[in-house]
């Protein structure tokens, strides 16, 4: 069964961090040069939040809120869910359900080595699916059960 790693190796894609002390703004900008909806924050190579496209929605409809002056780090989800790099897709799958979540980090040996969205995780899955089921396919076809029984002799 897949995992979180060959999640990553298959989305193939960098991911994007921010320091805490930039814009609203500019992570609006690191994030639609990017082509993304969420980004991790980093401090001293340490990552302490999470700021996602949600989180403007939400913030954007604050009181004085300034997209052009006011620092990531004020406004960023400091509740992180991560998950080792060797668990199965069954169990994200699970996380993003149970916890409620949409984004987990992936840890090997205590180090960040990726972020998975549930849009990652689902579309593995599907594909994963589909494999399985092309697999079953070859095992036992239409044609396989048409021609079943035929080679018999008729008393």
């Amino acid at each position: 069964m897949k995992t979180a790693e060959d999640i990553l190796k298959e989305k193939n894609r960098e991911t994007v961090c921010i320091s805490p002390d930039q814009t609203i703004r500019e992570a609006i900008r690191l994030m639609t040069s990017n082509r993304i909806g969420a980004m991790l924050v980093k401090k001293n190579d340490k990552i302490v939040g999470i700021w996602t496209e949600r989180d403007l929605l939400y913030n954007s409809n604050q009181v004085g809120f300034d997209p052009d002056t006011h620092l990531i780090g004020d406004y960023m989800t400091t509740s992180l869910h991560t998950a080792s790099h060797d668990t199965s897709i069954l169990k994200i799958k699970e996380m993003f359900l149970g916890l409620f979540i949409r984004h987990i980090i992936v840890e090997k040996d205590g180090d960040f080595v990726g972020l998975l969205s549930i849009g990652d995780v689902l579309r593995a899955s599907l594909m994963e699916q589909d494999r399985q089921i092309k697999e079953l396919n070859k095992i036992a076809s239409w044609e396989y059960y048409e021609n079943w029984g035929w080679h018999r002799k008729k008393r």
